[in-house]
């Protein structure tokens, strides 16, 4: 017979842990502490096994049903639901290293340790501020120009576009890092060449001032070839 929501509900802790049969093989079992978890037992290559299906009542008894009648679906496939959960922890795990904020903050150890401290602080806070809130948890080799684009776009339109083309530059860095180190295939950087404005930046402009008001400062005087 079916197991009901109320029969799980009411079910009491005993000495020992007891099992709430429902349904093609899934079943509720109780603790002697009162906790209840859902689990399904199956046969896979002729061995039995068992699939964690959550806590009741946080997953109540329609969810551990559809939960069962997933993993059932797999079975039907041929593949092994357990293992299937575990390779798709394993994924998860593998992206969350490769993520661009886990790659990034590896590149600024090794390549950054060298520089200043005050140089280093304003690489990193530009990441944190600008870039980790937008692709710092999206896989490294799955991002794409367009996705790089939109990030310096929003900084652009804050006026400052000096911070827009150093932000570019550092992801590139990082991007590249990822390609020499096997975790991305290509650079998608290359293809944002002349999507942002050009800016002259206030200390070139400051050097063509000096320039241009003292003319030949550093220059030697000219000597004729010829007398």
């Amino acid at each position: 017979m079916p197991l009901t929501d109320t029969v799980a509900r009411n079910a009491k802790a005993t000495d020992r842990a007891q099992k709430l049969t429902d349904e093609k093989g899934l079943y509720l079992l109780v603790h002697p502490n009162g906790s209840k978890y859902w689990r399904f037992k199956y046969h896979y290559l002729k061995l039995e096994k068992t699939l964690a299906l959550g806590v009741y009542p946080e997953v109540s008894l329609k969810a551990a049903r559809e939960k069962r009648d997933d993993a059932r679906r797999m079975l039907a496939d041929g593949i092994d639901p357990s293992e299937a959960r575990k390779a798709a922890k394993a994924r998860a795990l593998q992206m969350a290293e490769d993520s661009f904020e886990a790659i990034a903050m590896e590149w600024a150890k090794r390549h950054l340790a060298a520089r200043s401290e005050s140089h280093r602080t304003r690489v990193i806070r530009r990441l944190e501020r600008e870039v980790f809130p937008f692709l710092g948890k999206k896989p490294i080799a799955s991002i794409t120009a367009p996705d790089i684009l939109a990030v310096l776009r929003k900084i652009e339109t804050r006026g400052v576009l000096d911070t827009a083309h150093r932000t570019q530059q550092t992801i590139g860095t990082v991007i590249r890092y990822a390609v020499a180190t096997g975790r991305a295939e290509t650079d998608p950087t290359a293809a944002l060449r002349g999507a942002l404005p050009a800016y002259k930046s206030v200390h070139m402009a400051a050097h063509a001032r000096k320039i241009f008001i003292t003319p030949g400062a550093g220059l030697a005087p000219f000597q004729p070839m010829f007398r």
